[in-house]
């Protein structure tokens, strides 16, 4: 056990932990020189992945890391401030580089209430282990009690003896035996994915538990809280910040069905406890009734999900609430959980993800699956996998069982009974998923030579090779975005070519929402366009939804606008889900958001003046940095570590976006099929528009030594992987500060 020193400063803590799992040797140190450039995050993660673990690393190897990181923002008072950040090597995609992993709930802010930044866990224990942190005191414990265990019960297990006030960080089986799609759960059904569980696993970590009763000191607490509240109540919308309700109401001018703020009058929280709760009208300048916006539970599931409603949740610090709270007794039944509670994919992978497969492929299926029905095997689905620690990649896993089903290639690979246990015809006909079970738990079992099915764990760039079907990637319903193993998150689907480039950029799907979320934020195209104008230079940023242009520098603009604005949200750390504040629900304001609010919070917290255009270009300089890194790991055409050709090796989409519709040429309104030449043209756009080399796509010598980054430079010098070239930062930049101010009369920060 170790006691950790204190730096502190406003908004950050000032230090981050280091546990060593082979020699036991525990530490910290300071993470001021890293603040400035580096803001917290993603950015202090991806910083020590870079400084720290040499190329060509593997991912089970004691030399990789998993590092935890929050920002200056984390836990200060800043609403949705409470994610985290976790940089490793990925264990699922090709090459096995540096990827992030980013999560809610509760994590994030406990780290920084127990004084650290982050923590680097290293080396690998010969033993079961957990890390405990309780404010300064450090200690590597035994986790044999809680090995082979759930996450719901480590969790259970470690928070009564620790205190229910602990944040338990945990894998499950799947993580325990290295599962590439293994994930970490905190506060039940938050998870951490990218293969993180993998990784902890093979270092015998079971768990991070934290306890943290320390404050985050912030320079001008005031300033926070009006911030706070001007922007709770004229700028935030609902969850992905959609400003519209998806239905008719009085106070509306505009509705939209596609909408998450779903709250209307005779919608019910049915199952809360006390009896029902209406969701009701609430409106713009109604703060506090903000939490009643977002119906996740029947957006996902249907209008049956209401009934099993017991109320909307969320992370810390996050007033829209977008995680749902179902307690259905026909889970509880088959899995032995009475909630249920999630967001986004876990909550919809039949419905949504394999049952459009099944029917596309002509199996036999039901018309119009009964609603009810989805919401148990969804229910069911999504506790098994979080209990299991086991990550979908985005709802690949779930696309790869149904299309490997349906074209008999699991019944090629596995035995006659082990297809009887898995008994799909029940799954799909007979509305009983409860042998959804059993496919899951051999999946994160890991034994592919007893159970093959568990090959669909390691990622389409394992199995796909391993059964001969590498057509998969070019079929669009795989939804497979990369050759190198990772699959669309708000792709061409999302303004054409402006999704599909930030798909290319990291090692994983992007997470990035900043793009999805103006696009279905519920306000009419022509008002779009005029946002579009004023924030990215022209109405030529964006397109209707299917019907897209030819790629233009605006275009490339917006694609560079959502790579950085996400970064920036993962080092700050904020949720990307609903920043940034483009667009709110305010007519009084014209429906205009606020792109200064990122800044103006960060000077509030840490005391530091600073403008939205500072923190772009940390946010790039840490994009940046991550593609200097792969370029250091990424291997070439014949196999040699180090390649700097992103064009040819790492931004390959796939096949299927120039093929799909055959009978539709490109830009004709109802596709979003992709053309050759505008695709290489866009590349070109996005690669001049980061400063990086126009031709292969990686960091020129001026972009890195413009951005700070010259020891950088040198090490890909040396590597032979620098070229020169690109325009300065500031000839390539459009500014962004004020560019919303007119619209922003009533900002604290401006008076």
């Amino acid at each position: 056990m170790a006691d950790t020193a204190t730096y502190g400063s406003y908004g950050w803590a000032g230090q981050i932990a280091r546990v060593n799992l082979t020699t036991g040797d525990i530490s910290v140190e300071s993470d001021e020189a890293m603040q400035a450039d580096y803001i917290g995050g993603m950015g202090f993660a991806n910083k020590i992945m870079y400084d720290e673990v040499p190329a060509g690393t593997a991912w089970d190897a004691p030399e990789n890391k998993a590092v935890l990181a929050v920002g200056p923002l984390t836990g200060s008072g800043v609403p949705l401030g409470g994610r985290s950040t976790w940089a490793t090597l990925s264990t699922f995609t090709t090459d096995y580089l540096v990827v992030d992993a980013h999560c809610g709930g509760q994590l994030g802010a406990t780290l920084k209430y127990s004084g650290h930044d982050g923590l680097i866990i290293e080396g690998a224990s010969d033993k079961p282990v957990y890390i405990l942190i309780d404010d300064d005191k450090i200690s590597i414990e035994d986790a044999s009690a809680v090995w082979g265990k759930g996450t719901r019960e480590t969790t259970e297990a470690l928070c009564k003896k620790h205190g229910l006030e602990a944040c338990v960080a945990t894998i499950g089986p799947a993580g325990e035996n290295l599962l590439p799609y293994a994930c970490v759960m905190n506060t039940r059904s938050h998870s951490a994915g990218a293969g993180l569980g993998a990784v902890l696993g093979s270092k015998k970590c079971k768990a991070v538990v934290v306890k943290g009763t320390k404050a985050v000191n912030v320079a001008d607490p005031q300033m926070v809280a009006d911030l706070s509240d001007y922007m709770i109540a004229q700028v935030l919308g609902s969850n992905n910040n959609h400003v519209v309700p998806s239905t008719q109401q009085s106070w509306a001018e505009y509705y939209d069905s596609g909408s998450r703020w779903t709250a209307r009058k005779g919608l019910y929280w049915a199952a809360a406890e006390g009896g029902p709760i209406e969701t009701g009208e609430p409106k713009p300048f109604e703060p506090n009734t903000m939490g009643y916006r977002c119906m996740k539970s029947t957006k996902d599931l249907g209008p049956e999900a209401e009934k099993y409603t017991v109320k909307m949740a969320g992370c810390h610090g996050c007033p829209v609430r977008c995680y749902s709270q179902i307690q259905d007794p026909r889970v509880y039944e088959a899995t032995g959980y009475q909630s249920s509670g999630n967001t986004c994919v876990p909550n919809f992978p039949f419905s949504s993800y394999m049952q459009p497969i099944m029917k596309a492929t002509g199996l036999k299926t039901e018309e119009g699956t009964n609603t009810d029905t989805s919401v148990f095997y969804d229910q069911l689905i999504s506790n098994t996998v979080d209990d299991l620690g086991l990550w979908c990649n985005y709802a690949q896993l779930y696309r790869d069982i149904a299309w490997t089903y349906t074209k008999g290639i699991l019944a090629e690979h596995c035995t006659p009974e082990q297809m009887a246990e898995y008994n799909f015809d029940a799954i799909v006909n007979n509305g009983d998923p409860t042998s959804f079970i059993k496919i899951l738990c051999d999946i994160a079992e890991n034994d592919v030579e007893k159970k093959p099915i568990a090959l669909l764990g390691h990622g389409p760039i394992v199995w796909c090779k391993e059964w001969d079907h590498m057509e998969w990637f070019d079929n669009a319903t795989s939804c497979l975005i990369n050759y190198r193993g990772w699959p669309v998150h708000h792709a061409i689907e999302c303004f054409g070519q402006t999704g599909g480039l930030y798909n290319m950029v990291f090692n994983r799907d992007d997470m990035i929402h900043s793009a999805v979320n103006f696009q279905g934020c519920g306000l009419p195209i022509d008002l779009k366009k005029e946002m579009a104008a004023e924030m990215w230079g022209s109405e030529d940023a964006i397109d209707p939804n299917n019907d897209y242009t030819p790629m233009n520098e605006y275009k490339a603009e917006f694609a560079w606008w959502s790579i950085v604005t996400d970064v920036l949200h993962d080092c700050l750390t904020l949720c990307n889900w609903v920043w940034p504040m483009a667009m709110a629900p305010a007519k009084e304001r014209s429906y205009r958001g606020d792109l200064d609010l990122e800044a103006q919070f960060y000077t509030a917290v840490t005391g530091q003046e600073i403008t939205i255009d500072d923190l772009y270009k940390a946010a790039e300089r840490v994009m940046t940095l991550q593609r200097a890194n792969t370029a250091r790991g990424m291997k070439d055409a014949d196999g040699n570590l180090g390649c700097n050709d992103f064009r040819n090796v790492h931004d390959v989409i796939t096949e299927w976006v120039f093929t799909k519709d055959p009978d539709i040429e490109p830009f004709t309104k109802g596709t979003n099929k992709m053309e050759r030449e505008d695709w290489k043209t866009a590349l070109t756009m996005m690669y001049e528009r980061f400063g990086w080399d126009a031709e292969l796509g990686c960091p020129t010598k001026e972009c890195l030594t413009d951005l700070g980054l010259d020891d950088v430079a040198s090490d890909l010098e040396e590597l032979g992987l620098l070229t020169e070239g690109g325009k300065s930062y500031d000839e390539r930049t459009r500014k962004y500060a004020g560019v919303l101010a007119d619209y922003c009369g009533d900002n604290p920060a401006l008076a």
